[in-house]
């Protein structure tokens, strides 16, 4: 099983708030591991980041994008058994264009689809079902769900639940960000820019039940923006990125709270490989978490570069302030079968890193 996740700004904390929880993340555990191959005068090697068994080979603004689509933020990646890469995005242009665009190992284009989630474009994740795959989508314009096949052929559409029964006010926004599939071929979808719950669906996506809701206490959360089926201790359970709570918060397959992962900023979205749990972090960085659910390395991360970026948020519409083998505000990761990392970021222009392993 593969699973890869208006506006984020209308969520993101305050600069004081984050260097309060930066500060001290680094004061404990966090370290800034050093970007490698910074003595390249001249600019001609993509920098290195990580370290140990996990350093990569970093190369941004990948993929050759079409003239037909200009990029808008680029919300969310996933990648398919044949090793497509499939690139969700936000455009903004006043001409619908196709919100998902896919390209093979080597960042050729291959196609486009999914004009009618023009302006919507967040999650997007692939799942194998029998011997074919499907995407999910969480459209957070349009309200709505929808499974596809891999050309974008519409298999059903979900739109607003009906309950809690809040949802019935016409004045509740409801806006789905991402989505976890359950072993029992069902899924999740969290309301993340909505009211904050979480609602299980059956594999024909009925309404089974839901939890959550807005709050700081266990149970309770403040945008659950990305989910993940965590299976590496041999126990199912739900990772969500409660990140307005600056947190992962763990649920059991019924909803019921288990624990948190506080080592995180401002967690987007979730992928797992093996042993290892990819966390995409808004606040300028990705970070690798092992079974313990330990981190291994920050990748990419500096605190100056990070008190830059967060600093007014400017730094995201202004391209050529970006410093190579740094992130501005990474929103989705995931991995390719080889290990590599696909990143994609929440800028004004877009833009995807392809970080290529290297030990």
């Amino acid at each position: 099983m593969t699973q890869r996740s208006t506006a984020c700004s209308t969520h993101i904390d305050s600069r004081r708030t984050f260097l309060k929880t930066a500060g001290a993340a680094v004061a404990g555990s966090f370290f800034a591991p050093a970007i490698l191959g910074a003595d390249d005068k001249a600019g001609t090697k993509p920098p290195l980041v990580g370290e140990d068994a996990f350093q990569y080979e970093v190369t941004h603004g990948w993929g050759g994008t079409p003239k037909h689509i200009k990029w808008g933020e680029t919300h969310g990646v996933c990648v398919d058994e044949a090793g497509l890469i499939y690139i969700k995005h936000r455009s903004r242009a006043k001409t619908p264009l196709d919100a998902i665009v896919v390209f093979d190992a080597d960042g050729k284009f291959v196609r486009s689809f999914g004009k009618e989630y023009h302006g919507g474009g967040h999650g997007i994740d692939v799942r194998k079902e029998g011997n074919e795959e499907f995407l999910y989508l969480s459209d957070v314009k349009h309200g709505i769900v929808a499974k596809t096949s891999l050309t974008g052929e519409v298999v059903w559409k979900i739109g607003r639940p009906a309950a809690p029964a809040h949802y019935q006010d016409a004045k509740q926004r409801y806006s789905p960000t991402n989505i976890a599939f359950a072993p029992d071929g069902g899924f999740y979808v969290g309301d993340g820019y909505g009211s904050h719950y979480i609602h299980k669906y059956t594999s024909d996506g009925k309404p089974e039940f839901f939890w959550g809701g807005s709050g700081t206490e266990a149970g309770k959360m403040k945008t659950p923006h990305g989910m993940w089926l965590d299976t590496r201790d041999g126990t199912p359970k739900i990772a969500v990125c409660d990140r307005a709570n600056h947190r992962l918060q763990y649920f059991s397959l019924d909803g019921k709270h288990l624990g948190f992962v506080n080592t995180v900023s401002f967690p987007a979205d979730i992928d797992i490989q093996g042993d290892i749990m990819l966390v995409s972090d808004l606040h300028a960085r990705v970070t690798l978490f092992d079974k313990q659910n330990q981190v291994i390395t920050h990748l990419g991360y500096d605190q100056d570069w990070t008190n830059r970026v967060l600093d007014g948020f400017k730094i995201r519409t202004q391209p050529e302030q970006w410093e190579a083998g740094r992130f501005v505000h990474p929103h989705d990761a995931c991995f390719d079968q080889a290990g590599n990392i696909f990143v994609t970021e929440w800028v004004s222009t877009g833009r995807i890193s392809k970080l290529k392993k290297v030990s």
